[in-house]
């Protein structure tokens, strides 16, 4: 897929040498707004555009009508609720305590991964792996750079390492016993229409298959235990071996393999 960077409608000259740097970051073309609409510079550069605003970069892929941009979305609720002593069913399913250390294979915009690292704290270790390049840039920037008005959810991104990087290659580079817990989170085989916080991500998301051989890595991975957020209908709880958590008010489930 080619990318472009420009500025936002409503330019100045910090936006520009952020744009610039941005392209410089990602090898990628910066071109001059020109008070172009988006889809104009889509249309005439045949390529998906970064936009650099004053608070924020958007991903704007051809023929789709949402952005792609980085935020905490649900995960500053849950951490929030979290905090005030409420459970967390991904906290739960996965184990995590102080000082545990978590590979999450499937990144995306890293709102498990924000949990993960609040839970696992600074002595913990949080890696996150995303395939898409841009995706990965968004939200190790978005990460980095965002200030909620949490101060554990603002530690706990900072502390997120983002790797560009597919999980199956990944996987593969790990020494044996090298993380506590290895998470999968792939696209859902069925459509839960109320997702909205993943919609725009969809059109470029890797809809990578989970192989027996990434399960067969991943338990030779991980520590404790390996853990799979799937749709209540999904067969790949069954096709792998997991226990099914199932949470009757949930239209997705988690599903655990304790490692012995």
């Amino acid at each position: 897929m080619k990318v472009i960077v420009t500025t936002a409608g409503r330019t100045n000259e910090q936006m520009i040498v952020k744009a610039k740097q941005v392209a410089a970051d990602l090898s990628i073309p910066f071109v001059v707004r020109e008070k172009k609409s988006v889809a104009d510079l889509q249309n005439l550069q045949a390529a998906d555009v970064l936009v650099v605003g004053k608070n924020r970069v958007e991903l704007h892929v051809q023929n789709e009508e949402e952005p792609i941009f980085f935020h905490p979305n649900s995960a500053m609720f849950r951490v929030k609720r979290w905090l005030r002593g409420e459970r967390d069913p991904f906290i739960e399913a996965a184990g995590l305590e102080k000082g545990m250390s978590v590979l999450d294979c499937t990144l995306g915009l890293a709102s498990d991964s924000m949990m993960a690292s609040a839970a696992v704290g600074k002595s913990g270790k949080v890696v996150g792996l995303e395939g898409n390049r841009y995706v990965a840039y968004l939200v190790k920037q978005g990460l980095l750079n965002w200030e909620s008005d949490v101060q554990e959810l603002n530690d706990a991104m900072k502390r997120i390492n983002v790797v560009h990087q597919n999980f199956e290659s990944f996987l593969a580079c790990c020494e044996d016993n090298s993380f506590d817990v290895v998470y999968f989170d792939p696209m859902f085989q069925e459509q839960i229409d109320e997702s909205n916080g993943i919609n725009g991500i969809k059109a470029i998301a890797l809809y990578t298959t989970l192989t027996p051989m990434a399960i067969q890595e991943a338990k030779r991975v991980a520590k404790q235990k390996i853990v799979l957020k799937d749709h209540w209908k999904s067969s790949r709880f069954e096709e792998h071996g997991f226990t099914v958590q199932k949470r009757k008010t949930s239209k997705f489930h988690y599903g655990t393999i304790d490692i012995q």
